[in-house]
């Protein structure tokens, strides 16, 4: 991922969210390329994201809605995760040409929404979420 791209994701999501939000962008150890939170997001946002990114950028999932369904009912398996892993929804790996490089997180709104931020950002970088997405 590189910084071009990240900021491109960065500029995306913040000119479409409804609302103010924070958005980090990970290369894919999950370590930081590009942040911002808006004005008015919540402090928590920020960690949130970065948290969304780590967890999309490091685990076996490509999203961290899909990482949360998979350990659902598995107090064992939960317990077990990277204790920076998030289990909101928010966090959406990023691909390009099949290779996961990386990972966008965005807190503040419902998750449903802070997932279809990060997917936006993605595509507007000439990136590629996860195929579902």
């Amino acid at each position: 991922m590189t910084h071009e791209q990240a900021l491109a994701i960065v500029t995306a999501v913040i000119g479409s969210a409804s609302g103010p939000v924070s958005v980090f962008v990970a290369d894919d150890h999950g370590e930081l390329v590009a942040a911002l939170a808006m004005g008015g997001a919540a402090h928590d946002t920020r960690l949130n994201a970065e948290r969304k990114a780590y967890t999309a950028a490091r685990s076996d999932q490509t999203t961290t809605r899909e990482l949360a369904a998979k350990v659902r009912d598995d107090s064992a398996e939960l317990a077990s995760f990277d204790p920076r892993f998030c289990f909101f929804s928010g966090g959406v790996a990023v691909f390009e040409a099949g290779r996961r490089v990386g990972a966008v997180g965005v807190s503040g709104l419902p998750g449903a929404e802070d997932e279809r931020l990060a997917v936006l950002g993605i595509r507007a970088a000439g990136l590629d979420p996860p195929a579902d997405l």
